[in-house]
């Protein structure tokens, strides 16, 4: 049995490839959109993708299942559990609790664990050419190195009253029938490693053993004492804020994400192309250089969506595609990075990118609007808004200053001043300048904050 584990680090999420070697097949758990990690595991192994499933209905990206069995012919899996209200929009096989996939002598089981969502499975893996009982499990959003998944978002993206708390019920009862009750050895695969926003503290391991969190997560001890009232108060206490198109990939999902497809060579536009398409067509510029360079000058409307590790994520902060209609076009140093920048962005389902420029030269520049720790002092503006999340705001803030982290904010604009200067920070000045390019290009009057906090409280000692 080969086992392989895709990770994207953009947004920490793992998806599975396993396949069975004596039959040339393979299995893809919880794929992402893009595609080619999929093919060429499949090339180098001699296999052919012959099923693709998933865990559950995803909330921090775009689900690539329809997508790898459109490109393939494979049958696609889901959860056929949940009830009525979480049955999936689109033509799949339905698992249920016990159900199986067989590949040559692989043996991949669904067992229903409700809890961070109500139809959510994980998947428990048979090499039968080895053993005849479950060695591994594909978790999924279930159990994550030394954590759980939370069991609130429906309730902070998906529009849930007050459902946090029967999911934690749920989470519990799995946890104390599907999974304490497995052979220490069973060796765990977690959907999401740290960074992610589904769980409050994930671990940065690959994998994990049913044992090892048994003896050693902060759960465990509330499941052995059968204490449900503890284990609720302390898993639902002190979660991240959950990202706003959270919302719309649960929906994107449960309906069926749309199939794009290949995806021919984006395409160099020229300066004159560029300005015509912004122009004509009001299409929105992304200046993917880090927030330093930035500031010293960046076409105007333009949003920072930096190049790097995070891309996807900020994306999705910045650009709504459910509002949006315009077409993106990146600044890249090349091809090759401006494939990869729309390889991410596909994750969250931001599919119009239109082209590609190598350079801001020929364009119409702005400089964005800073103010200095010095300068705040004895400046009144309209808000000073936080754009970090609540718990870092907690532990420590410029007095003042209301909190909505930049995941959020273009989702809130609600509560901001219609009027008036908007000063705005975060921790370094990285998610600050995602922010506040997104509500800059709402209309908003807004002032970056240099150094944002970590500025702001270096200053504040040295006074």
């Amino acid at each position: 049995m080969l086992l392989e584990r895709i990770y994207d680090e953009d947004l920490a999420q793992a998806s599975y490839f396993i396949g069975c070697q004596s039959k040339g097949e393979a299995v893809v758990i919880d794929a992402r959109r893009d595609l080619s990690d999929y093919f060429d595991l499949a090339e180098r192994h001699g296999m052919r993708i012959t099923a693709v499933a998933e865990t559950h209905i995803h909330a921090d990206y775009l689900s690539g299942t329809r997508e790898l069995a459109a490109a393939t012919g494979a049958d696609a899996y889901v959860s056929g559990e949940g009830g009525e209200d979480w049955q999936y929009g689109f033509d799949a096989k339905r698992l249920n609790h016990g159900d199986v996939i067989s590949i040559g002598n692989i043996r991949i089981e669904a067992r229903h664990t409700p809890g961070h969502t109500p139809e959510h499975l994980v998947f428990l893996v048979t090499d039968g050419a080895f053993s005849q009982d479950p060695g591994y499990m594909i978790s999924g959003d279930f159990v994550f190195a030394g954590d759980l998944g939370r069991p609130d978002l429906l309730d902070e993206a998906a529009g849930g009253q007050d459902t946090r708390f029967e999911g934690a019920k749920q989470l519990f009862s799995s946890l104390r029938n599907e999974f304490v009750t497995l052979p220490d050895h069973v060796m765990v695969y977690p959907g999401h490693g740290a960074g992610s926003a589904c769980g409050k503290a994930l671990g940065a391991l690959p994998s994990t053993t049913v044992g090892y969190e048994r003896a050693n997560a902060w759960w465990s001890q509330y499941v052995s004492n059968d204490d449900e009232q503890g284990f609720i108060d302390e898993l639902l206490d002190g979660q991240p804020d959950a990202h706003a198109y959270f919302g719309r990939m649960k929906r994107e999902n449960k309906d069926g994400p749309v199939v794009l497809g290949p995806q021919g060579p984006l395409v160099e536009m020229t300066v004159d192309q560029v300005r015509s398409a912004l122009e004509e067509e009001r299409a929105v510029f992304v200046d993917t250089r880090s927030q330093d360079k930035v500031k010293h000058g960046t076409p105007v409307g333009a949003l920072n969506i930096p190049a790097g590790g995070k891309t996807a994520s900020f994306g999705a902060w910045a650009y709504d595609p459910e509002r949006e209609t315009r077409p993106l076009i990146l600044l890249a140093e090349n091809q090759e990075q401006a494939e990869s920048l729309r390889e991410h962005l596909m994750r969250v389902g931001i599919d119009r990118v239109k082209g590609y420029i190598t350079s801001i030269e020929g364009l119409l520049k702005t400089q964005p609007a800073t103010i200095t720790p010095a300068e705040l002092e004895n400046f009144e503006p309209a808000l000073l808004l936080d754009v970090r999340n609540k718990s870092e705001h907690s532990k420590g803030h410029i007095p003042g200053s209301e909190q909505i982290s930049a995941g959020r904010v273009l989702w809130h604009q609600d509560q901001l001043p219609t009027a008036g200067p908007i000063v705005t920070y975060c921790q370094s000045g990285v998610r600050n300048s995602v922010a506040a390019s997104a509500l800059r290009r709402e209309g908003h009057d807004v002032r970056e904050l240099v150094g944002s906090y970590a500025g702001w409280a270096e200053w504040k000692q040295s006074h």
